[in-house]
């Protein structure tokens, strides 16, 4: 019979609510071993965001250039291979991943990879069984003398995040995920994006940008979390070449084709339609969600007092930063330091030509009547000047509540954008006023609006 080994704490998942997770039970001095089935880093590192900021500098060199080009100090041509594009973006990754297994290791942890599993055996105790993956790069050598290990676990950590949700279409097995954007030879011809929300805009943004004829194909609206100012500039100047289908259904997609209720679009199908929770390792075991994520209490834990789970696999905000915090303030429960986690106003972004980012306090029905509203044009700085000449420097909107001088809901396009966006969202959970931003200084050169809306209401 295999050996069981007794570890206090097991994370199953090296996303970034499992890594940060697990670093900060070994910073507490916590023993710790964290379980990846393929790679660390998570989604965000190898699938999501950080392949769309890759490939979005080459989008943005690409544009800079035709602008450039178009207004005549610039002369030539230049061609993408985008093979070579991603070939560079997998070795960046694997140097990543690397630096990611050592911060972890820094703090006394072991990390693992392989297919994990979940029991609880007759006297109650956790059991993770894992199948080792002896191929993986980052696979320790002292773990590759073995094909599997079983563990009990007396606290249990589920951060797995979650996985493209493929809707039930005729020929779904024919379309493209954001999951195989690296694995692609070359570019499409012709790209139909199933998806109206955030990864299918970023994306339809960059494979327009890359000479795709690009279509998104929405069964609603798009970008429905944005104020109506913004989304306008988006579509008309930010991804004005791709050709936008809105309430249009998806009825069958053949291997180079697109069958719609207003008609069939050829190229190549590429499905974004939103994302589903990783929560089958424990579906038996735990509480869960109607839509199928893990169900947890204020502290993460799940109905299960041992188990808890953070991250994208519990559902609500699916976004790296929170599922970070969610993933340490979990793992400070885990360790004995009772840590309630609050909810709070969260920044949020979209990765264009420029980026554009939003933050909230209140939905528009909260408002009330004492609410002032304030637009103006993007401002002429760092990588804007060029903007200039085309009137294409971007645009900031803030919300005011007049009574009490609150933020309510702000929002930017521009290259700044997303910090200038993180640090008002931050004043907001702060409970800053109009009045606190008097001695505010920005530093110039600067695109940042803000400042001068908050200054000229």
């Amino acid at each position: 019979m295999e050996e069981i080994k007794k570890i206090k704490n097991i994370v199953i998942g090296a996303g970034p609510a499992g890594r940060l997770g697990s670093f900060e039970l070994g910073k507490l001095g916590e023993e710790t071993l964290l379980i990846e089935r393929k790679y660390i880093a998570g989604t965000c590192l190898n699938e999501g965001c950080m392949v769309v900021c890759a490939l979005t500098d080459i989008s943005r060199f690409i544009r800079s250039f035709k602008r450039f080009n178009e207004i005549g100090f610039i002369d030539g041509n230049i061609s993408l291979d985008y093979k070579s594009a991603c070939d560079n973006i997998k070795k960046t990754q694997v140097m990543l991943r690397r630096l990611n297994q050592e911060e972890n290791e820094s703090v006394n942890n072991n990390v693992i990879y392989g297919e994990a599993s979940v029991e609880i055996n007759d006297e109650n105790k956790i059991i993770v069984k894992v199948k080792l993956d002896n191929s993986n790069e980052l696979q320790r050598e002292n773990v590759k003398n073995n094909d599997y290990g079983i563990y009990e676990a007396e606290n249990l950590l589920i951060a797995t995040g979650g996985r493209p949700f493929i809707p039930n279409i005729d020929g779904a097995k024919y379309a493209l995920t954001s999951s195989d954007i690296l694995s692609l030879k070359e570019i499409p011809s012709k790209l139909n994006i199933v998806g109206g929300g955030i990864i299918a805009t970023e994306l339809s943004n960059l494979f327009s940008s890359f000479g795709s004829e690009v279509k998104i194909i929405a069964r609603s609206e798009i970008l429905k979390e944005l104020e109506p100012e913004i989304k306008s500039y988006v579509v008309e100047k930010l991804i004005d070449e791709v050709d936008i289908h809105e309430n249009t259904n998806v009825l069958e997609i053949k291997e180079n084709s697109t069958i719609t209720d207003k008609g069939e679009f050829e190229g190549k199908t590429l499905i974004a339609t939103g994302r589903v929770p990783n929560s089958e390792i424990v579906a038996d075991i735990v509480d869960l969600n109607e839509d199928g994520s893990i169900k947890v209490n204020e502290f993460f834990q799940t109905s299960n007092p041992n188990i808890y789970a953070a991250g994208d696999v519990t559902g609500g905000i699916t976004l790296t930063p929170y599922a970070r915090k969610e993933g340490i303030s979990a793992a400070r429960n885990m360790a004995g330091y009772l840590n309630k986690f609050e909810d709070i106003i969260v920044p949020q972004s979209l990765t264009l030509d420029l980026d554009v980012s939003f933050t909230q306090k209140a939905s528009k029905s909260d408002d009330g009547k004492n609410v002032e509203d304030v637009i103006i044009p993007g401002l002429g700085g760092p990588h804007a000047f060029w903007r200039i000449l085309r009137g294409e420097t971007g645009l900031t909107k803030i919300s005011l509540n007049t009574e009490t001088e609150e933020i309510l809901r702000a929002s930017q396009i521009s290259p700044s954008s997303i910090d200038d966006t993180a640090y008002l969202a931050f004043l907001m959970n702060m409970g800053i006023t109009k009045e606190d931003f008097d001695d505010f200084l920005e530093v110039h050169p600067s695109t940042d609006a803000y400042y001068k809306i908050l200054k000229i209401m």
